[in-house]
């Protein structure tokens, strides 16, 4: 039985003493431990005590006032929980109890704004944009048009001299792959001026290319030992270690993304027909077949390891609050599993050339691969001819001076 007693012992007091009780429950359901429970009751009551001495209800902790309050108990020499984030849990339940109103986002107001946000919508709605990478498109678009704020309310002649201004400005400060990011964004956002009729030409042809070689490495993968040695280091009687085995079995077997296995849901996987629906990149939805070993630690997991949760995600976090796992989640088991096992730490896209490699090696053509590693172009599955030495072997000639 848990100890209760801790919770029990903690007396929130002033305009939160109503919502302690569900407070409470709301965290066990979330799946915090008794004595993490306690901390975050602990914490309410600080909360409470705060608001109670300025006058205020429930309501009076806003955004702004949760800073106040953070600042107030670190200058009180609190050692824990005692930042902004600390709060999130809190702030989130009393928003969803309805005594603290959910912030709105504010509504765009100049045309600059309007413009961005129909961007936004472009590049996540029609493109398939991940948010993370919008949000850098829409940074680019931002600095542009902070130099032709004309352009949004169609105004500003904008032509190649200004394009062409702009990027001598902007891309000799960085690297050659921060250059080429931004070439590429820049050119996406004048796509859509021309689509809107902000410009009247197609000036993401004034972007000039950025010189870059690609393709000049070799795919770098680890050996089957290694492989094996990762997915011995699991614990699997324990949850996480049947998460962790599951997880990198995906990543070796099939060659998933991180994100991919990230986004994977509960209804993404089809046991009578042994497929995945895997949402890979500008999303695009493919099914795979699962392999019955990889089929087998998922579902060991999902019965014997997975936390009961709302979340619809099939790998959640391990330590509470039970939500989806990142992919920088998915990333982190990998390090670990490194760590354990004593292999050089990778990440876990190099367990995805790993698998395309082992393929390569037992004979599968280049379809083949790309067809696993679901490739747009030919030319990114291309990379792997370089690992193939059996058939670069011949093209190998005599060094001069060699012995004969």
């Amino acid at each position: 039985m848990p100890d209760t007693s801790v919770v029990e012992a903690v007396r929130v007091v002033g305009p939160l003493a109503p919502y302690s009780t569900r407070f409470a429950d709301e965290l066990r359901r979330r799946g915090y431990t008794e004595y993490s429970t306690a901390g975050q009751l602990r914490l309410m009551a600080h909360v409470s005590r705060w608001l109670a001495n300025q006058g205020l209800d429930a309501a009076g902790f806003t955004p702004q006032r949760l800073a106040v309050f953070s600042a107030d108990r670190m200058a009180a020499g609190y050692q824990g929980l005692r930042t902004v984030r600390a709060l999130r849990p809190l702030e989130e339940f009393l928003q969803a109890a309805g005594a603290l109103p959910v912030p709105i986002a504010p509504k765009p107001q100049s045309p600059t704004e309007h413009l961005l946000a129909r961007y936004r919508g472009f590049l996540e709605g029609e493109r398939g944009v991940v948010e993370t990478v919008s949000a850098q498109w829409l940074r680019v678009a931002a600095r542009f048009l902070a130099e032709h704020p004309g352009l949004a309310e169609g105004t500003a002649a904008i032509g190649a001299a200004e394009v062409s201004a702009f990027c001598v400005r902007e891309l000799p400060s960085r690297s050659a792959s921060a250059a080429q990011n931004l070439a590429a964004s820049l050119r996406s956002f004048l796509r859509f001026c021309h689509i809107e009729g902000l410009v009247d030409a197609p000036l993401a042809q004034a972007v000039p290319p950025v010189a870059r070689r690609v393709r000049t490495g070799v795919p770098r993968g680890i050996s089957a030992d290694a492989r094996c040695r990762l997915l011995a280091s699991c614990d699997r009687e324990s949850s996480r270690g049947r998460r962790d085995y599951a997880v990198l079995l995906l990543l070796t077997r099939l060659g998933l993304r991180a994100g991919e296995v990230a986004r994977l849901g509960l209804d993404d996987v089809d046991w009578h027909l042994g497929e995945i629906v895997v949402h890979g990149k500008g999303n695009r939805v493919e099914k795979m077949p699962l392999p019955v070993d990889v089929g087998e630690a998922v579902a060991v997991y999902l019965s014997k390891g997975r936390p009961r949760a709302e979340s619809r995600a099939v790998f959640l976090r391990a330590i509470a609050p039970w939500t989806a796992l990142s992919a920088g989640g998915v990333t982190w088991i990998v390090y670990d599993a490194c760590r354990r096992a004593g292999v050089e730490r990778v990440g876990a896209h190099c367990l995805r050339h790993s698998a395309a490699s082992d393929m390569l090696a037992a004979g599968a053509s280049f379809g083949e691969i790309g067809q696993l590693l679901r490739h747009a172009a030919v030319s990114s599955t291309g990379i792997y001819a370089k690992v193939d030495f059996t058939a670069l072997r011949p093209l190998a000639q005599p060094w001069p001076g060699g012995a004969a």
